[in-house]
């Protein structure tokens, strides 16, 4: 039996009856989780939060070394830390740019930002267009106020208003008068302006977006790459020229511009007394270069912080150095080595500084040298040597030699500035195997294995070539987002109401209202005055008449206070 069965009559009444089940909500759906996640992404909040993450995800690229800056320092990293760096290399914390988690909150950022401006955007200019809203019925009510009377018609107060307002910049719509209920017809102009600094704002924000955009360009599509140049040399803008190269992702190497670049003199100017003493003042490269073989050659005198922009890529001077020059002969009495070598600096007040020399092709066997450089000597009181002056006043070098397997055929890379192998495929020619030497000077090592001389001193300065196709517009970004946010604290958006009605005794009663986004400004006083006119002003009496039109506007402002005290009770 089922409820098709009942007889009418015989039914329970509905207090008894069970209540019908209620639908089970469905859910919003694939469609509905996708546009609640786009509206989470989009949001200020959800940016904000993605601009700390990238902050914060930096933090370790500014703290650990990282591959495409200091290869050399990560694996000394590893040899220092046997436990942790595993787990760091596992993070990608040592590739921190590269890494596939910060790509992601990158894009996330971009797309947030993107999503949460342009439809700001639009609805901004839409807002722009629009006419300005009507006068409130109230204006007594806004933070700002005023109400007078005048002799002249709503018409002429009207037409006033609107050129004073439009010669304040306002964007001005008149209303046409219209009967209130119970009351004259009241017309009104209403105008406003401030929309500057909205469109500041979201300046600011698009040119942030630009700004992270011409960042992705530039490590994307450009490159860095640093070299050392000696006295003398020239540089060619090539892949094998280079000590260290960082491409971006979608960089070719045929891309490469084809200039060179000749250092001819390096100078640098140190203060010679006072307690500064030894430090520079000024660093000058005289280098000559071509944009491409065949084009002509021009001088530029390179200096810090005035790159060469040559090819589309800016040449930055970094550091400087000597590099002493020497003429080495093996036992056979053949030059088997003549050039000059780039020390490193190991002390920087006076530049002492460091470097090897590496002879594969002396005969019988292969020589060596570990040299240090003293570019002004002086003797110190415990008869140490160390160099009293950056310049080279004084040259001076202490030579170790050695001779053995310099391991450059097993396959293993080496570093230009160390030897390797001391002790077991290089071994030292012992105590006359060492001799301090000036500029000029030959030292005979012993056994006969050779002769090496200090023929002079060069200087080396070491460059960095960049080619950002972003620097450009991250540079025009950045101009903008500070015109934006100056012009969205220093702009503030101002409606202006005006309302005029005729009023008793053929006079006409403005009234007049405004309304400013933050504290109220004078400007609402100035464009009161300026309607009023000199001959409506407080205290001023208008001609034919006498102070009791000041009497009766301040009675109409006693009986508005009144109608108020009336409508509290």
């Amino acid at each position: 039996m089922n409820d098709t069965d009942i007889e009418p009559g015989t039914a329970a009444p509905p207090e008894r009856q069970a209540a019908e089940e209620v639908p089970r909500p469905r859910g919003i759906g694939p469609l509905g989780w996708l546009r609640w996640a786009w509206r989470q992404l989009t949001t200020m909040r959800t940016a904000l939060i993605l601009l700390f993450l990238v902050a914060l995800g930096a933090v370790p690229g500014s703290i650990l070394p990282q591959r495409g800056q200091a290869p050399e320092k990560v694996d000394q990293y590893f040899k220092d830390h046997t436990v942790l760096a595993p787990w760091f290399d596992r993070l990608s914390l040592f590739d921190v740019f590269a890494a596939p988690w910060f790509a992601a909150i990158y894009i996330l950022l971009f797309v947030s930002l993107a999503g949460c401006v342009i439809p700001r955007a639009f609805k901004h200019y839409r807002a722009m267009r629009a006419r300005p809203p009507a006068a409130p019925r109230n204006l007594s009510r806004l933070p700002q106020s005023e109400s007078y009377e005048t002799g002249a018609t709503p018409d002429e107060v009207l037409a006033e208003a609107r050129e004073v307002l439009r010669r304040r910049r306002f964007r001005v719509d008149v209303s046409a008068a219209d009967a209130t209920k119970g009351g004259a017809a009241k017309g009104s102009v209403a105008a406003e302006k401030g929309y500057l600094g909205e469109t500041g704002n979201l300046v600011f924000h698009l040119a942030l977006l630009a700004l992270l955009f011409a960042l992705g360009l530039g490590s994307s599509f450009g490159y860095r790459g640093n070299v050392l140049l000696t006295e003398g040399n020239t540089f060619a803008n090539s892949l094998s020229r280079y000590d260290q190269f960082m491409p971006g992702r979608e960089f070719d190497s045929d891309d490469l511009p084809p200039f060179t670049l000749t250092l001819d003199d390096y100078r640098a100017t140190y203060e010679t007394q006072g307690p500064k003493r030894g430090q520079a003042t000024d660093f000058v490269a005289k280098v000559r270069y071509r944009e491409t073989p065949g084009s002509p050659e021009k001088s530029y005198d390179l200096k810090v912080n005035h790159p060469l922009d040559v090819g589309g890529a800016k040449v930055y001077m970094l550091g400087h150095g000597y590099s002493p020059v020497f003429t080495v002969r093996d036992a056979k009495g053949n030059v088997a080595f003549r050039d000059a070598v780039p020390f490193l600096e190991v002390e920087n007040r006076g530049l002492t500084s460091e470097g090897v020399i590496k002879v594969p092709d002396a005969e019988p066997e292969q020589l060596a040298f570990y040299a240090i450089l003293w570019p002004s000597a002086a003797v110190t009181e415990d008869k140490n040597v160390t160099s009293a002056f950056p310049a080279p006043l004084n040259p001076m070098i202490t030579i170790s030699s050695f001779k053995g397997d310099l391991g450059l055929d097993s396959g293993t890379p080496q570093s230009v500035y160390k030897l390797e192998g001391i002790g077991t495929t290089l071994q030292p020619l012992g105590k006359d195997g060492q001799k301090i030497m000036k500029p000029g000077e030959t030292f005979t090592l012993p056994d006969g294995a050779g002769s090496v001389t200090f023929e002079g001193l060069r200087e080396w300065m070491s460059l960095s070539v960049n080619r950002d196709p972003g620097r450009v517009p991250a540079l025009v970004a950045a101009v903008l987002a500070i015109v934006g946010v100056v012009a969205s604290f220093m702009v503030r958006r101002r409606r202006v109401w005006v309302r005029a009605a005729a009023g008793k005794g053929g006079r006409t009663v403005v009234e007049v209202g405004g309304l400013t986004l933050g504290n109220p400004t004078s400007e609402f006083d100035d464009i009161v005055a300026a309607l009023r006119g000199p001959q409506e002003r407080p205290g001023t009496d208008a001609p034919g008449t006498d102070k009791a039109g000041d009497g009766e506007t301040k009675a109409g402002d006693g009986e508005t206070a009144a109608s108020a005290t009336e409508s509290e009770e």
